[in-house]
């Protein structure tokens, strides 16, 4: 059985304390730079809520982390089973514009699908001082590698995937002084602007 969340809303339709994400996701979901966090307690939650810190609510390395950088592109996948059907998109981090979607590739994993939004925001960005903004720990690892490193079987159904993803491996190699790819910090920050909303 999950556990018990506490999800405060700071800026959304509602203000609040929500104990459901479907009930903390109406308050913000399509709001425009909406302001939300998860706490595994009520009592992190009502003090986050009134302002308060609570050393247990942020972990230290999130301190110097206050906020993004708001210049840059977020990139998030949407996925329908894992293995299973994969779209991505890149958004402006500040306004939450879409700046890019790839339409729905018939099968593929999350992570392939992450991996292929950071490397399309990268040559989005290019030219540019913009970073990039994943919340896929796994991708970024990929990307600094230059190797996507997935287990999913190559087959006549998967061969889009990964064609994309030799294409992407390529445009690393090749372009290896990239704009920088960050971390989102969503316990932190909340969703990626880039959320498809699919929890």
């Amino acid at each position: 059985m999950a556990k018990q969340k506490y999800y405060v809303v700071w800026k959304g339709r509602k203000q609040g304390i929500f104990r459901s994400w479907a009930d903390c996701e109406a308050q913000v979901k399509g709001y425009p730079q909406a302001r939300f966090k998860s706490f595994p307690t009520l009592a992190e939650a009502e003090a986050a809520f009134q302002g308060k810190s609570m050393a247990s609510s942020v972990r230290p390395k999130d301190k110097a982390q206050k906020s993004p950088v708001w210049d840059s592109v977020s990139v998030d996948v949407g996925s329908q089973g894992n293995p299973g059907k994969v779209e991505y998109k890149g958004v402006d981090t500040k306004t939450g514009e879409i700046l890019f979607e790839k339409t729905p590739i018939n099968m593929g994993t999350n992570n392939m699908g992450e991996f292929l939004a950071i490397v399309h925001g990268l040559a989005y960005v290019q030219g540019t001082d913009k970073p990039v903004y994943s919340d896929s720990a796994t991708a970024i690892g990929w990307v600094k590698k230059k190797k996507a490193n997935s287990t999913l079987s190559r087959t006549k159904e998967t061969e889009e995937i990964w064609s994309l993803v030799e294409r992407a491996e390529k445009w690393l190699r090749e372009n290896p002084n990239h704009n920088p790819v960050l971390k989102w910090e969503t316990d932190v920050w909340g969703e990626i602007k880039a959320d498809y909303g699919r929890k």
